[in-house]
């Protein structure tokens, strides 16, 4: 592909640290700008709004106040919307008001034990997404103990802003990709072709099971693997189901997400391992605007769906 100038537009790449984990982008710009520092900026900012290890972040704020806060930064809303509309869509699987919850089981800033079942009845009284109100310029909460965390959206939601400011920069092709959720846009100009991104296999994550090429669409996966806690000889996955208070338990083993932005994506993939394979496909099979690949343990072995959406995009080994 020539660019006006008549010269082949070269791959920039840059890289950096946010949000407790890595971003790595790779872009075509035929003034061969480089928007390291830029993104850097901004990402600062998102972490200022939603990173809850920032005390004096707007979600920080937000969780130490009484009744609500004003936003500081223009960063929170998106976030606060997306995750309406996955709460409503998966009822109540994906809800960023566990935040109580995800301390109570040692997945925040301090590390305990297994908690009783007493803390945690106690704690479930104020979970729940439809507790809290906003607006445009504010969220508020009828009770002092509700808090919010974006730990199941922030990073879809950071690649979101970088692809959403290197667009505005008149970029067209990029891969964006931010602790593992990210966004594909146009095509590998040094292959010419879409771009391709390996599926991890649940069972072995330093394997890929797949390939998927990838056009306009973001990605993002979600998998117990990740992120747990042992104690006692007992696996806690980090995914607290937020109708029992109780980390996750099911043969789900990763959902991957496709869908128009990560922000969406990330969210939907938290959601489909809290509610487990089952009720994921029943959503899929109703929904155009988004796909899957899921992955479940069976006696034996592993079984998985991929929503017809994406299947003739992934090449599986």
């Amino acid at each position: 592909m020539k660019c006006r100038e008549g010269k082949r537009e070269q791959a920039i790449r840059i890289e950096g640290a946010t949000m407790g984990t890595t971003y790595h982008v790779t872009y075509f710009d035929k003034h061969a700008r480089n928007f390291k520092v830029s993104v850097d900026s901004i990402l600062i900012l998102v972490n200022k709004s939603i990173n809850t290890y920032d005390s004096t972040s707007d979600i920080s704020r937000f969780n130490k106040s009484v009744s609500g806060i004003r936003f500081s930064l223009p960063f929170f809303l998106r976030p606060l919307k997306t995750a309406l509309e996955v709460y409503q869509g998966s009822s109540g699987a994906y809800d960023p008001t566990v935040m109580p919850l995800v301390n109570a089981w040692g997945f925040g800033p301090k590390k305990i034990t297994v908690p009783d079942t007493a803390y945690i009845e106690s704690v479930r009284a104020f979970i729940g997404f439809n507790k809290i109100q906003f607006s445009s310029d504010s969220v508020t909460k009828p009770d002092h103990r509700i808090q919010l965390d974006f730990g199941g959206i922030g990073q879809g939601y950071g690649a979101d802003i970088i692809t959403d400011f290197l667009k505005s920069k008149g970029v067209e092709n990029m891969l964006v990709e931010l602790g593992g959720e990210g966004m594909a846009i146009g095509i590998n100009l040094e292959s010419g072709k879409p771009w391709e991104l390996g599926l991890v296999d649940p069972t072995a994550p330093e394997k890929f099971i797949g390939y998927i090429s990838l056009s306009g669409k973001s990605f993002s996966t979600s998998g117990n693997y990740f992120n747990y806690r042992e104690v006692n000889g007992i696996r806690y996955s980090h995914t607290i189901d937020p109708a029992s208070g109780y980390p996750v338990q099911r043969a789900l083993l990763s959902a991957t997400v496709f869908a128009a932005d990560c922000t969406t994506a990330d969210a939907w993939a938290t959601a489909f391992m809290s509610m487990g394979h089952e009720k994921a496909i029943e959503i899929l099979s109703s929904r155009k605007d988004i796909d899957a690949c899921l992955i479940w343990s069976v006696p034996g072995g592993t079984e998985k769906h991929i929503t017809p959406g994406i299947a003739g995009s992934i090449t599986m080994n």
